[in-house]
């Protein structure tokens, strides 16, 4: 099995945290999708990370999907939850969490184009998004250890994850003092291994045309 990743890419980190946490043997790919000679828009028409090559090298795309495909290939740990309400909760959590990563990336990739051509308005919209997204995971995890149940599944993943990806991305939203609980939550979980072998690095990428 391999998977083609991005580095910075909270959506591949979620397949690359999954692949881990269940001991899928496993090869990661590193490409850049944003660059002309990225392997990735061969593969995944939509030229997005992560695309998983099953061991039959068909590909699947889509971080949920891979990450439900990955329950059914190998079911321990099972990372959607079994539970019909914990398991809304935890697609709950996934969906804001990924919300507020898409609303990092089109901030990213606004301020990547010419500062005459970029909307502040725009910008603006989308940083609502980002902190109205990370008030809801502040106020859903209140003090616990984990968002959903008590064992950790894909909201932690995704939670987590969107966390570090605004340290790296949109770092002027000091999430940490603003939500106490949400940096004890981290202080928890930071150590975790398959969080700190796939700690986010941004790439280089080549300017977007006009």
């Amino acid at each position: 099995m391999k998977i083609i990743i991005a580095t910075p890419s909270p959506y591949a980190r979620k397949a690359r945290v999954a692949l881990r946490e269940k001991n899928i043997d496993f090869e990661e790919i590193i490409d850049v999708p944003w660059n002309t000679n990225t392997l990735t828009q061969g593969i995944n028409p939509l030229g997005k990370v992560p695309v998983l090559l099953q061991d039959n090298n068909e590909p699947l795309f889509d971080s949920k999907l891979i990450v439900q495909y990955l329950d059914f290939y190998e079911p321990q740990p099972l990372l959607y939850p079994e539970d019909p309400e914990d398991n809304l909760c935890a697609r709950l959590v996934e969906t804001v969490a990924d919300g507020v990563c898409d609303a990092i990336v089109l901030i990213f990739l606004e301020n990547a184009r010419k500062e005459t051509l970029r909307s502040k308005d725009w910008i603006k919209r989308q940083e609502s998004k980002i902190y109205g997204g990370v008030k809801y995971l502040a106020n859903h995890l209140e003090e616990k250890k984990y968002f959903v149940g008590n064992h950790f599944n894909i909201a932690d993943i995704c939670g987590f994850s969107c966390l570090e990806y605004l340290d790296l991305r949109f770092p002027k939203f000091q999430w940490r003092s603003e939500y106490q609980n949400l940096e004890n939550y981290w202080k928890i979980h930071k150590d975790r291994q398959s969080f700190k072998e796939t700690k986010p690095i941004a790439q280089i990428i080549e300017p977007l045309e006009d």
